[in-house]
């Protein structure tokens, strides 16, 4: 007999800093390999990103933001992080949606994204933005089969050298 258990979401708190910081991390060792210097995913990249988010869940303005985490069968395996941008042009921001490597494809990303799309629509907004790494080819066919469109692209800095990122729309009227 087989068992199948169903993806879960639940909201982060400040004590899933630490987790979080650690999903990142593992996510772009294994998406951004080539795209960002491998001195930086092999090292830095870890206590960057926890110093990041420790920092992020404690900020102000919490009520603009949701962070949810994924997890199947009580093992946290995703999370998402999105943000009301109230001076931006673009509209909510989806300022991170990653699952680890070895749970790609099984449906995460897409309830994950969901879940953004309805945040969002609870806060009266229309559209969501995100930005993608240019060269980051599995997540750029990922988000365009969810129907986002690209844009424009921006000049960024990350990992230590300089980057493009690519900047896609979802309209929420959908």
């Amino acid at each position: 007999m087989q068992t199948s258990h169903a993806l879960s979401l639940r909201p982060a708190t400040l004590a899933d800093a630490a987790l979080i910081a650690s999903i990142h991390s593992a996510s772009w060792q294994a998406t951004y390999r080539g795209l960002l210097p491998d001195a930086f995913l092999d090292g830095e990249v870890t206590r960057e990103r926890a110093a990041y988010w420790e920092a992020r869940l404690r900020a102000p303005g919490g009520e603009r933001r949701i962070v949810l985490i994924a997890e199947l069968a009580d093992e946290p395996i995703g999370f998402v992080c999105v943000e009301r941008q109230p001076e931006s042009a673009w509209g909510v921001l989806l300022d991170n949606l990653h699952a680890l490597p070895g749970h790609q494809g099984i449906g995460v990303g897409k309830l994950l994204m969901r879940a953004a799309e309805d945040w969002a629509r609870a806060q009266g907004e229309t559209q969501l933005y995100l930005y993608v790494l240019e060269g980051n080819t599995p997540a750029i066919g990922f988000y365009e089969r969810q129907g986002w469109q690209f844009v424009g692209a921006e000049p960024d800095h990350m990992g230590g050298v300089d980057i493009t990122a690519l900047r896609y729309v979802y309209r929420l009227d959908r």
